[in-house]
């Protein structure tokens, strides 16, 4: 159990504290509702330029990593499609050191001309690395798109081209700036061994000075159900042929979704999982294989793959993946692999609660959700997944015309 005092001050920042009495760092995260999925659709990429950005400076701060080095701390962060996540670790006698900059940052960024010119062909330099020049690199970026025609969930965090950040102005990153780095618009969480009103305290000292410009948030359109399978092949210069086949499936917050994920470890969880068992050790059709549920907030998917070995056809593996799929649908699973599962679960859990980074994320991932008391109660509703239901979400999840299948052979 993670124990947690919530409080909402009145410019609508959610701050969340835990006191840690094992550790002597403090834990500073600052989650901010926003990410790829927030994004005009002829402007993507935003959330993840502004990742960047935030580390390029403020008006009272011009080198933001200085001040947390100096205070012998670490700090980095990250952008999904659905939120962007900005932490720091450093001693605890040291807190106000990283209050003080996240508060500096939420309304004081300097983007200096220089400076967003800057960031924007780095962005733009770790779009070709990462997407464009590498193996396998536009893999998901395909994936995605073959999956999903309305929701933003069908570009990556990177954006759709480069060009929509190339051509990005600063008025239009300003605006983007205003909208959703605002305090109504985040949540601050703190893990620390530090009494809990005393965080409270300073968090208000250092946040409650500043306005709240509320904005009004656009809506994101909602996927409608897919009604056929869909099916993609394309060439790329790689050493190894793919098989990809995702489905969709319920969001973060739905019953299904500890369903959909027990049912990821039962077929790839580790050398024993099923998936590796069937079709890389007995049968060689595969070199390696996966799946895994995206965890998106919105519903998201879940995607079977695997990389084919010499001569073998992606029919075969195909085939392979709906055998797999036919035995989860009807036939049930022992208790032992069921309780194997779980087990691996509940110690993975336990055992990052252990981190006291990973409390204050986890503090403010599960608020952001909507359902902070959640944070306690996921080894419950792990546990409480039956067999029954696994065959049902089998078999409401897995039909063919709820299918984006994309083959991604070598060049002949």
């Amino acid at each position: 159990m993670i124990p947690y005092t919530k409080k909402i001050l009145p410019n609508g920042l959610t701050v969340v504290v835990n006191r840690d009495r094992a550790s002597k760092l403090a834990a500073v995260n600052m989650l901010y509702k926003v990410g790829a999925r927030n994004e005009n659709p002829a402007r993507t990429g935003f959330a993840h330029l502004f990742e960047h950005l935030m580390f390029r400076g403020t008006r009272e701060v011009p080198n933001f990593d200085l001040p947390v080095q100096m205070a012998s701390g670490d700090n980095n962060a990250f952008t999904n499609n659905d939120y962007t996540d900005f932490y720091i670790t450093l001693p605890k006698d040291n807190i106000e050191t990283a209050l003080w900059l996240e508060s500096d940052r939420m309304e004081g960024l300097d983007i200096t001309p220089a400076k967003f010119e800057a960031e924007k062909k780095v962005v733009i330099e770790e779009f070709r690395q990462r997407y464009l020049n590498q193996p396998y690199g536009d893999q998901t970026m395909l994936l995605r798109a073959l999956a999903y025609k309305v929701h933003p969930y069908r570009w990556a965090t990177i954006g759709l081209t480069t060009d929509h950040i190339a051509g990005a102005t600063l008025e239009e990153v300003e605006a983007f700036y205003r909208a959703h780095y605002r305090p109504s618009n985040a949540v601050l969480s703190i893990s620390a061994d530090i009494e809990e009103e005393r965080m409270l305290e300073l968090a208000e000292k250092w946040f409650a000075p500043l306005a709240d410009h509320p904005a009004d948030a656009a809506a994101i359109p909602q996927e409608p159900a897919q009604t056929e399978a869909r099916r993609e092949e394309v060439e790329r210069d790689v050493p190894a042929s793919t098989v990809t086949v995702a489905y969709h499936m319920g969001g973060r917050t739905e019953g299904d979704f500890y369903t959909a994920d027990l049912v990821s470890d039962l077929l790839s969880g580790g050398d024993s999982g099923r998936l590796y068992t069937h079709l890389v050790k007995e049968r060689q059709l595969l070199s390696s294989v996966n799946a895994y549920v995206t965890g998106d907030v919105d519903p998201g998917l879940f995607v079977f793959t695997g990389q084919l070995l010499p001569g073998i056809p992606p029919e075969a593996a195909e085939a392979a993946f709906r055998e797999e799929i036919a035995m989860l649908q009807t036939t049930p699973a022992t208790a032992y692999e069921v309780e194997k599962v779980k087990n691996k679960f509940e110690a993975n859990t336990l055992f990052g609660e252990l981190n006291v980074m990973n409390k204050a994320m986890n503090l403010g991932f599960y608020e952001m959700l909507g359902d902070l008391e959640l944070i306690n109660r996921e080894v419950d509703r792990y546990r409480a997944v039956t067999d029954e239901e696994i065959r049902s979400f089998s078999s409401r999840t897995f039909r063919p015309e709820n299918s984006s299948t994309l083959i991604y052979n070598t060049k002949k």
